[in-house]
């Protein structure tokens, strides 16, 4: 099992469309076992995949020290999970803080490990100690940056705050998101980091909230080969 999280210090960046596009990607072009956990207590990333928490729901709960296996639901996908959001996540942060342990999140998905060979962490934004347990669990960080100077001002803060709380911390993967070559500040960002990969900013992204559906999973799109070049990419770093 090995674990992508998908990481910004800031909203708006397109991370969770990013989150289900990756997970579905590697369900579905790789056919590996996959579960999307979805940290957000908006439950962005679950809602969506159509999947609805179940009643009486604790994610909260069950990941500070419990039995996830209930929790998971099935998708419409072959090969793809969820551990949905739900609405105890708000409180999540007040428990961590009283945590001892640094490795909370990589404890508590352990379990998993026969079940799943892929799992995507989609985190709300900011550097918090969610964050902090979350890049402790991963084998890679992906981070969305739209091509903008506070966008790379905040990969620059991620960059710096990883090297001084983590001994080894996971490699880093910056990817341009929302990127509009008929803009020159973008024009000019990408230009700067020719090896990062690139997501355009698309229709077939921004429908993704009204077909609630992967945009692999509909017709064909210059984002969607961007997609799955992005998840060849990251496959190549995961298996590496």
């Amino acid at each position: 099992m090995r674990v992508l999280a998908l990481f910004s210090a800031k909203g708006g960046v397109g991370k969770t469309a990013l989150a289900v596009n990756l997970a579905h990607a590697a369900a579905t072009i790789s056919g590996r076992r996959t579960l999307l956990v979805d940290l957000d207590p908006q439950g962005a990333a679950t809602w969506l995949l159509q999947v609805e928490p179940r009643g009486g729901a604790k994610a909260r709960k069950r990941l500070g020290g419990g039995e996830l296996d209930d929790l998971i639901q099935a998708t419409a996908y072959p090969n793809l999970d969820v551990l949905p959001a739900d609405r105890s996540l708000r409180r999540l942060e007040a428990d961590l803080a009283g945590q001892d342990s640094e490795k909370w999140l990589k404890r508590a998905l352990k379990p998993l490990e026969e079940r799943y060979d892929r799992v995507i962490l989609d985190c709300p934004p900011g550097l918090t100690e969610l964050a902090d347990q979350m890049f402790r669990a991963a084998d890679l960080i992906l981070v969305p940056v739209v091509p903008s100077p506070l966008s790379t001002r905040a990969l620059a803060q991620l960059q710096a705050h990883l090297a001084e709380e983590m001994k080894n911390p996971p490699p880093l993967m910056p990817v341009f998101s929302l990127a509009d070559r008929r803009k020159s500040l973008h024009k000019a960002a990408m230009a700067a980091q020719p090896g990062w990969p690139m997501i355009p900013y698309a229709s077939a992204i921004e429908a993704m909230a009204a077909s609630r559906r992967p945009i692999l999973a509909g017709p064909g799109s210059p984002a969607a080969r961007a997609v799955s070049g992005l998840w060849a990419d990251v496959e190549r770093r995961l298996a590496g």
